[in-house]
């Protein structure tokens, strides 16, 4: 069932935890069990947590590249039978879900066309992030600064993140590794 109107709870920025490879690991084992049948280009860590170091909200961001969105409903009923709960976020572009609820994330799993832009950015931008520590410092700083400002407002402080993220992409710095 859609969240359609599901309360969120606010944007929390914690020091980087080093289990959260540890729980990332123990999901993708058992989201490989669930839909690999559905899963082509593999089941990714992505997001802040999967960058070592790096201070983020404390959610496991989960990417399952799959051949399309509309075949991929069909293990909608598998990724709930792992408590996942389906939300329409950007459905042009993935099928999200979250665990255990919106008010109290645990994990965030974006199943993603495997072939699409979103997908390459999301490992992209972790790749970046995982060899330019410098800028990893100042994304850190800037996700603060959004969920001080715009803690309440998730889809804003989402948003606000866009710009950090289109140049690290579209233009790297030389000289840093």
């Amino acid at each position: 069932m859609p969240l359609e109107t599901a309360r969120d709870g606010p944007v929390s920025i914690v020091p980087y935890d080093p289990s959260w490879p540890r729980r990332f690991e123990k999901e993708r084992s058992q989201l490989q069990s669930a839909i690999a049948e559905w899963v082509v280009g593999g089941i990714h860590h992505v997001g802040s947590t999967a960058v070592p170091g790096l201070a983020a909200k404390p959610v496991i961001d989960i990417l399952a590249g799959v051949h399309d969105l509309e075949s991929s409903r069909a293990c909608f009923a598998a990724v709930a039978r792992l408590g996942y709960l389906y939300a329409r976020y950007r459905p042009d572009e993935m099928h999200w879900f979250c665990k255990p609820h919106p008010s109290r994330r645990t994990h965030h799993l974006h199943l993603v066309p495997a072939g699409s832009r979103r997908f390459h950015d999301e490992l992209a931008f972790r790749d970046y992030l995982r060899s330019h520590p410098r800028d990893a410092r100042e994304y850190a700083a800037l996700k603060r600064r959004l969920a001080d400002r715009l803690g309440h407002d998730r889809n804003a402080y989402t948003d606000a993140k866009g710009s950090f993220i289109r140049a690290r992409l579209e233009r790297p710095p030389a000289g840093e590794k």
